[in-house]
């Protein structure tokens, strides 16, 4: 395969490869099956969330005109049963103690750790700061389920990570928190008007919780199953095409639940399966629905059917999502409920932990991350399975990009590479920058087929 700097219709350059020889990715087996669909999406993670504070109706305006194919989002509910779209359903997190308990500074006020709306700034919802347990984790702040639609419309969105986006930080308190309905009223009004054709990517946020563990401040339980929930508002909203939507969650029990939803309405909708990070050995992501109802004592068998089986210990408290990255698993996935998985990039293009640096010379070193030159097995397992792989996230800010032989890969670059190693498509933050990299991949397979 040539290595070269293509000039893309958009006056872009894009170098393909490494500035040291300009070396292409490693390939699977059989370079003419890497893509199980003609061309790969680019999914807008969170909207142009580079760009603009996430999931906004300013993000998804700019990653449309970014030429996003898909736009992601994540649901949550309000205390009414409306869906809203947040990236978890802490409106703002606040600082716990070692035992759970709140920390306060010394004007006995909150210690704000991290926020996606102006909620802390409001002394009217003071009282709904409150401390819960999130798929088995503690969490403090003012959560989604304990707010009506018209008290969360009277909120801000804001930049999620102000130190790194300042320039975000400019849209801060310009848009509301949108619901779902009003997200396909926007994607609706571009196709209209004619400017853009995109859909929906969406994911089932903490569907356990809000179905079986979670409860609203007073101490109800929430009950709620967000699936049936999501299902309503499309039906409502006559956006069902299958070519419109994909939908998402990290719980497997969520997927199916839903999947046997569809079957009953007749509808068929593409579903992915999204993996935790199945090769940290520091941390053994878990599925959390499994995890609940396997110490809950729960009828796995009837819940998950045969996927026990086919998992060496069965379905435990333990069970890890690298339990779930076998051709077996995925296979079954394939033949009862998945179109597709979506696994953290770096368990597609390998990598492994470089030198700490400090470029800012603030004595806060970062994490740097080298590629391995592998392809992880989970790429070949998926596309033997027929299923389409998703990989997340790309970003274009520097902490978060990849090095090969020391050499900076721009995201763009790093988007290529994983095209080539098999994904079908990908997260990515700045879109744009994700519709280089599939012009650059398509202008490269057309070049290799000609010759």
């Amino acid at each position: 395969m040539p290595t070269a700097c293509l000039k893309l219709s958009t006056g872009l350059l894009l170098l393909i490869g490494t500035a040291s020889g300009c070396t292409p990715a490693a390939q699977p087996d059989d370079p003419a099956t890497t893509a199980a669909v003609s061309t790969p999406i680019v999914i807008a993670h969170r909207g142009a969330s580079g760009h603009r504070p996430e999931h906004t109706l300013d993000a998804y305006r700019y990653a449309l005109a970014q030429g996003a194919d898909f736009v992601e989002l994540d649901v949550v509910a309000t205390a009414d049963g409306e869906l809203i779209v947040r990236h978890e359903n802490l409106l703002a997190e606040v600082e716990l103690d070692a035992a759970g308990e709140l920390v306060r500074n010394a004007a006995g006020e909150p210690v704000v750790t991290q926020a996606t709306t102006d909620v802390a700034e409001h002394p009217e919802f003071a009282s709904r700061l409150s401390v819960k347990q999130v798929d088995g984790r503690l969490h403090g702040g003012w959560f989604s389920e304990d707010f009506t639609l018209a008290e969360i419309k009277t909120l801000w969105a804001r930049e999620r990570m102000p130190q790194l986006r300042r320039l975000n930080r400019l849209y801060d308190d310009r848009n509301r928190i949108p619901t779902l309905s009003e997200v396909i009223a926007l994607i609706r009004a571009e196709r209209d008007a004619g400017r853009h054709g995109a859909g929906l990517y969406i994911e089932l946020k903490h569907p356990t919780y809000f179905r079986y563990e979670g409860a609203y401040l007073d101490g109800r339980p929430i009950a709620m199953d967000l699936g049936t929930a999501l299902l309503e508002v499309l039906s409502a909203e006559h956006f069902l095409s299958p070519t419109d939507l994909y939908i998402q969650s990290f719980e497997i029990d969520s997927l199916r639940s839903l999947k046997r939803e569809l079957d009953g309405r007749s509808l068929a909708l593409p579903l992915v399966q999204l993996f935790g990070d199945i090769s940290n050995s520091r941390y053994r992501a878990r599925p959390y629905d499994v995890v609940y109802h396997a110490a809950a004592g729960d009828d796995l068998a009837a819940r998950y059917g045969a996927l026990g089986t086919l998992i060496e210990d069965g379905l435990t408290t333990d069970v890890s999502y690298a339990d779930l990255a076998t051709p077996a698993v995925l296979e079954y996935m394939a033949a009862t409920y998945a179109s597709g998985i979506g696994p953290p990039k770096q368990n597609v293009l390998r990598t492994r932990p470089g030198p700490a640096q400090d470029p800012d010379g603030d004595g806060l070193a970062l994490q740097r991350w080298e590629l391995t030159g592998e392809i992880g097995a989970i790429a070949a397992a998926s596309r033997a399975a027929g299923l389409e792989l998703h990989p997340y996230t790309l970003r274009a800010e520097e902490p978060f990009l990849v090095r090969d032989g020391g050499q900076v890969l721009p995201v763009a670059v790093e988007a290529v590479r994983l095209l080539e190693a098999g994904a079908t498509g990908f997260f990515i933050d700045q879109p744009l920058e994700g519709r280089v990299a599939v012009a650059a991949y398509l202008q490269q397979r057309e070049s290799a087929r000609i010759e």
